[in-house]
């Protein structure tokens, strides 16, 4: 994790600006819900009204609102209204004032609106337990006839007016009330009700909204004032229509908003993501492009390849998603938490204990998938290395029938890794309908325990709707950070393999200072050069000394695995001596620049390597300057003019990767050619004429003799008749020099030349030279 967060060091500030871009989308996300909760509570149930004070009322109802009014509550009542003829308009418009209105007369308001909106039924009750608290016998007889009596005959009964009328009530039943409030009134005035008794109301009244829930009795408190401002003549329809009209574009534009930012977040995670694997490649291709041949072998191509591909796939891939989501999970979490409680709802356990599920659930498959992952990315290197072999040496294995053996081995390797990925896929597949059921489960519990509530009147719908999807949020939440706990190992194993790579420094190193060739000649000098491969026993090159110099030819031999081609692949330090000296033009090679010594060196491998492009190209590739002249002057001394000529593009022909539309002699004559137009001080060849005729390498020599004479050349070959005029021959056999000289005087005092001579010519062919 620390590696992957280490390489957004330089994109600081672009993460900040995509942190605020998150916290902007957060904010946008989680305000959504309060405007369901608002449009559904206050919208729909409520009529668009939010609180319980009206903004009109009629000079009746105002005075009825103050029956059961405290002194203190109707010095307040009388304070916030303004007489308009025969209406009060209400003269707060702070929503912070109107809240603390709320509870202030949220009691007295309440106890009015039940008593003008009495049912028939609660009221003969209230009346027939009034009367029974009378000692009189009269008044009881009168109790047992109430249940017989209409509310006119009630009244009349009582000496007072009682009001009845009709309304719909919450389920949208038209039913008669009776309004109570006058004779309530009259009560008060003549003495009959007292004030300990209108105290003693309220009190019971509080009993009720600690019983029904204050949200209960607000919306009991906002439906009188709808009442309140329809009798005074306000159009209560339009005001409904108005305040969703309102909250529906508040919670348009905070949805466009959230649009925006989560817009620009993405924007930005998935170029940071991009520039991070662009310069992971580039670090690690600059790092291997420095790498000796030691380091190479070490982690091998494949491994190489895979690295600089899959893995850094995996890298950026994690950090676009670390950016987006992980970043984006904890604001929503510890943001929605706060929401949650903002709601009092009182069922944050619910959340606690899905989120502990989700926890343990998701702990089971990252310590069932984690060691799978590690695996997987070895099975990867393993598939590269098989597919890269097979590939490569397709013809070869065409030549000798093997096509069904290959194929088998690389099932073997392909079903290797298909059965780690299906592994670790069905496990992860789990994922989802499992996180799904907890999901649905948490929302089942939810609307259960809500329901209870809101039949307690403790709840509202908008509430229990804003909770769902809060809860949702925060779960969903730590589901992408328990899900990326899974994902970040796979990528962890990557960030190593790459690290493992970039810290690898190579063996072959630039000197502190570097000393400089004045006048190159290109004279090399190899004083009692002893070489071993790191890690091996035992020396593959053992006190190796001879002098190649300018304008003379050194030919190396022996048989296969002497060492001929390690010799010369010190000389531009593709791997480092172990003992000894080696020079050019009197300087250690070890005291000169990379740079300056492979400058002086024009080196043809023993297999030709071109790249994909041009024969133009390809010839130029160690000398861009090279004028079209030189070029041609190459071609030719490389014997390579002839069949360049004959392509309808020439020099432009196309070459294919790998050289793969050449043969092997063209491609030899071409990496020759690459080599001289560089016009190094020393020219080194190694077995690089094998796939040439005898006559094309006859006239290649010649041409070199000729044309290249000021250079050191030094030639590895198998082929006696290539060597014959070599100025100097060396004789190698397990990696010591058992001979050096002219051919004559090898073929007098070295056993192993004339071994090899007489085993590629003839007697009659010994005796002609």
């Amino acid at each position: 994790m620390r590696k992957i967060i280490g390489n957004l060091k330089p994109y600081r500030v672009t993460v900040i600006i995509l942190a605020l871009m998150l916290c902007i989308q957060a904010y946008c996300d989680l305000a959504l819900p309060e405007y369901t909760q608002d449009i559904i509570d206050v919208g729909i149930q409520n009529k668009g009204i939010e609180h319980i004070v009206p903004e009109k009322v009629t000079a009746e109802e105002y005075k009825a609102a103050g029956i059961f009014m405290t002194k203190t509550e109707k010095k307040t009542w009388n304070s916030i209204y303004t007489r308009q003829g025969s209406r009060y308009v209400l003269n707060v418009t702070d929503g912070d004032r109107l809240d603390e209105l709320d509870q202030e007369l949220l009691t007295p308001i309440v106890l009015t609106y039940e008593m003008g909106h009495t049912s028939v039924s609660q009221f003969r009750k209230i009346i027939r337990s009034s009367l029974l608290q009378q000692k009189n016998s009269q008044s009881r007889a009168a109790a047992s006839r109430i249940d017989d009596m209409s509310v006119k005959e009630i009244g009349e009964l009582l000496h007072y007016d009682i009001d009845t009328f009709r309304a719909e009530d919450e389920n949208g039943k038209v039913k008669t009330y009776v309004d109570m409030r006058s004779m309530m009134q009259s009560m008060i005035d003549s003495g009959a009700m007292s004030d300990s008794a209108v105290t003693n109301a309220k009190k019971q009244m509080e009993k009720t909204i600690d019983s029904v829930g204050t949200q209960t009795l607000k919306s009991m408190g906002i439906a009188y004032a709808a009442g309140c401002d329809k009798a005074a003549g306000m159009n209560v329809n339009r005001i409904q229509k108005q305040y969703l009209w309102r909250e529906g574009g508040r919670m348009f534009l905070m949805a466009l908003m959230m649009f925006i930012a989560a817009a620009v977040a993405s924007f930005f995670a998935a170029r940071i993501g991009a520039s991070v694997g662009r310069d992971l490649r580039g670090k690690l291709f600059r790092n291997v492009m420095s790498f000796s041949n030691a380091e190479i072998g070490r982690f091998s191509s494949a491994s190489l390849i895979t690295r600089c591909t899959n893995d850094v796939q995996q890298i950026q891939m994690v950090t676009t998603m670390m950016l987006r989501m992980v970043m984006y999970a904890p604001i929503m979490g510890i943001w929605g938490i706060i929401k949650v409680a903002q709601t009092g709802a009182h069922m944050g356990y619910i959340i606690a204990l899905a989120i502990l599920m989700i926890i343990a659930f998701v702990g089971v498959l990252f310590a069932v998938t984690l060691p799978k992952f590690r695996i997987m990315q070895k099975l990867v290197d393993g598939l590269n290395r098989v597919s890269r072999e097979i590939l490569t040496g397709l013809s070869v294995i065409r030549a000798f029938g093997r096509e069904k053996e290959e194929e088998k081995r690389f099932d073997v390797a392909n079903e290797r890794l298909k059965r780690t990925q299906l592994f670790t896929n069905r496990v992860m597949t789990l994922m989802q309908p499992s996180m799904q059921m907890f999901m649905f489960a948490l929302i089942v519990l939810i609307t259960w325990v809500s329901a209870h509530r809101i039949d307690d009147g403790t709840l509202q719908v908008g509430a229990m709707t804003a909770f769902i999807t809060y809860s949702m949020m925060i779960v969903m939440s730590f589901l992408i950070i328990t899900v990326m706990s899974i994902i970040l190992p796979r990528a962890g194993v990557a960030a190593e393999r790459i690290d493992e790579v970039i810290q690898t420094g190579s063996s072959i190193q630039d000197p502190e200072h570097p000393r400089e060739i004045s006048a190159p000649k290109g004279v090399v000098e190899f004083e009692h050069v002893d070489f071993r491969y790191p890690d091996a026993e035992h020396n593959v090159l053992t006190d190796i000394t001879f002098t190649a110099e300018p304008g003379k030819t050194t030919a190396i031999i022996g048989s296969t695995g002497s060492g001929k081609s390690t010799l010369v692949n010190l000389i531009p330090r593709f791997y480092d001596i172990t003992g000894g000296n080696l020079k050019v033009d009197g300087v250690e090679i070890r005291d000169l620049s990379l740079r300056a010594l492979r400058g002086e060196i024009g080196f043809v491998p023993q297999k030709g390597v071109l790249f994909s492009g041009t024969i133009a190209s390809n010839i130029r590739f160690g000398n861009k300057d090279a004028s079209d002249e030189e070029m041609r002057e190459a071609a030719e001394i490389a014997q390579a003019a002839d069949f360049i000529g004959e392509k309808k593009m020439g020099f432009e022909s196309d070459v294919s990767q790998g050289g793969s539309n050449v043969s092997g002699g063209q491609k030899q004559r071409l990496a020759i050619a690459r080599a001289i137009a560089r016009q190094p001080k020393i020219l080194i060849f190694d077995d690089s004429f094998s796939a040439l005729d005898m006559k094309t390498d006859a006239k290649l020599r010649k041409k070199l003799s000729e044309k290249v004479k000021d250079a050191t050349t030094i030639v590895v070959a198998q082929r006696i008749s290539t060597i014959l005029n070599a100025d100097q021959i060396l004789v190698l056999d397990e990696g010591h020099m058992v001979g050096k000289g002219t051919h004559q005087e090898l073929m007098e005092n070295c056993e192993v030349y004339r071994q090899i001579a007489e085993s590629q010519l003839s007697s009659t062919e010994l005796e002609g030279i």
